[in-house]
């Protein structure tokens, strides 16, 4: 008897509403017809058709204020121009909620950030902050929150109103063409609530439990609770730390995928230290590297490229680089060598270029592109997704690859959708939203969620073209969906691995698209566009 391949055992269940909680071990797929011996992919132990799993890790953004009035653009002069195409399918967002003006219960309107207000003020985006916010899920006091206006960055006059601002299609123009010629999820959330370090653990982990003093015996600072990661402590095994640090025990994706022996890297920009580790010689003590590169950001004041906190690795010693030591050679990226799977984003171009693309790769942008409100913005964010996207278009390897693109944390930005309580949590920490019984996962506190709803889209030759999902999926759905493709298993120790939702609806592994989609860098606009045939 034939087998059903996995992929399409999950999307039948996804499709009778069935999906959270779901455990299925991942089995062989059948050949298809006239697919004869192209099974490489398959002898390197991947289930599905996707070799190379790429993921973009940006910064502090709702799926409402990038995607607030999806697919309509003002197209006001001196803006880049979006025209969605004719069958675009319509996404919960405020036009089909009906809560733009004047029926939003928030006490500020949700309003249009014009492209020349990309650069705007960081907003409150604590654990115990966006759960007040959420007003036990009337989801109607995001200005007394979380809202931020302030002397010294761009409020546009709004004051803390200005947490209810969106871009449409005109900033945010790349995302929007991308969602047109691939697919993207409008129900996709933060596992839990919080700021960066609490997203970033549960991508690679589903778990921001096992928090421990860098220095064991002293206390925790205020970014843990009950030995939860809820703030941005910075990792113990990084010399870049510059304030508080906590370690990580249990294991992450990059434990696992050593056990496997599949090839992965961490990727982020800065990591390349200024100042190289020198270990204690001649009777000198060691100096610590230097992470010291920087560029002018958004709010034109200089931003370190490496921001400690978005490197998830680092606070596990079994995956960290502390030192931030180079691969012993470019053929080395993505195995265990010195670098231990830790790298500056240069080293992974120069991997590709080689021909040694790991299987698994994170990027992480530097600080001035990342997103993050303040010091970045959708502008600067754009140019770093465009030309990543263009160049691994480019590469022999976008046959069989996924790039997903998707975001750390809210940053506080309003998002008219209540998030699924799939595991409360009672502490001092956390607010009503949260404290309406003991954690269903578990029983780690100071882990609710899921928290706010974030942007998730899907860049594949095998991603739906002009797709919409609308199964609930959050952060460690990529973790899933890594651990399924490589048949890794589940991390335990109640990750949220465990009852993540499928990325699956966003793929056809039937047929494979040649398309390739190139955007301008600075407007976001379509530069070409080409289409052919398809593998049946």
């Amino acid at each position: 008897m034939m087998l059903m391949p996995w992929w399409k055992t999950v999307k039948r269940v996804v499709a009778i509403g069935t999906i959270v909680g779901l455990l299925i071990g991942p089995v062989p797929r059948p050949a298809r017809a006239g697919e004869g011996d192209d099974r490489e992919g398959e002898r390197r132990g991947v289930q599905t058709p996707i070799e190379h799993v790429v993921v973009i890790f940006q910064e502090n953004v709702s799926f409402d204020h990038y995607f607030a009035t999806y697919p309509h653009a003002d197209n006001l002069p001196g803006e880049s121009v979006f025209n969605a195409q004719p069958n675009t399918p319509k996404v919960d967002n405020l036009v089909t909620a009906g809560l733009l003006v004047p029926h939003n219960p928030n006490t500020v309107q949700p309003f249009r950030l014009t492209r020349a207000q990309a650069d705007t003020c960081d907003q409150n985006h604590e654990y115990k902050a966006e759960q007040e916010a959420f007003d036990d899920g009337k989801m109607d006091k995001f200005v007394e929150t979380v809202g931020i206006g302030a002397p010294g960055c761009q409020d546009y006059g709004r004051g803390p109103g200005l947490v209810m601002g969106y871009y449409d299609g005109s900033t945010v123009t790349a995302l929007w063409n991308y969602a047109q010629h691939f697919a993207m999820s409008d129900r996709s959330f933060n596992t839990t609530f919080g700021p960066s370090t609490p997203g970033a653990l549960n991508l690679i982990s589903g778990q921001t439990h096992g928090a421990e003093p860098a220095n064991l015996g002293t206390p925790f600072g205020p970014d843990t609770v009950d030995g939860s990661v809820v703030g941005d402590p910075q990792p113990a095994f990084d010399d870049c730390s510059t304030r508080e640090t906590v370690a990580m025990k249990g294991r992450n994706v990059g434990d696992v995928l050593n056990d496997r022996g599949v090839t992965w890297g961490f990727f982020q920009g800065g990591f390349k230290p200024t100042v190289p580790f020198q270990p204690a010689a001649n009777g000198l003590p060691a100096k610590q590297a230097v992470c010291g590169a920087s560029h002018i950001g958004a709010n034109g004041k200089p931003k370190g490229d490496y921001i400690p906190h978005h490197q998830p690795f680092q606070y596990y010693a079994s995956t960290a680089n502390p030192h931030h030591l180079p691969p012993s050679s470019v053929a080395m990226t993505g195995h265990t060598d010195q670098a231990n799977h830790q790298y500056d984003l240069d080293d992974f171009w120069a991997a590709v270029d080689a021909g040694h693309m790991p299987a698994v790769t994170f990027l992480k942008a530097r600080g001035f592109q990342d997103g993050h409100a303040d010091y970045s913005s959708a502008l600067f964010e754009q140019q770093f997704i465009v030309e990543t996207l263009n160049r691994l278009q480019a590469r022999p390897e976008w046959t069989t690859m996924a790039v997903i693109i998707a975001y750390d944390d809210s940053d506080g930005w309003y998002d008219h959708v209540r998030s699924p309580l799939v595991n409360p949590s009672s502490t001092p920490e956390d607010a009503a939203f949260c404290s309406g019984g003991s954690p269903r996962l578990g029983p780690y506190q100071g882990r609710c969620g899921y928290g706010p709803r974030l942007p998730l889209l899907v860049i594949s030759p095998f991603a739906k073209q002009n797709f919409v999902a609308h199964n609930v999926t959050d952060q460690s759905s990529i973790l899933r969906f890594i651990e399924d493709n490589w048949g890794l298993g589940r991390l335990g120790d109640h990750s949220f691995d465990a009852v993540a939702g499928s990325l699956l609806p966003m793929f056809d592994f039937d047929q494979r698209r040649d398309v390739r989609v190139i955007l301008d860098p600075t407007s976001g606009e379509v530069v070409s566009s080409a289409e052919s045939g398809g593998d049946d």
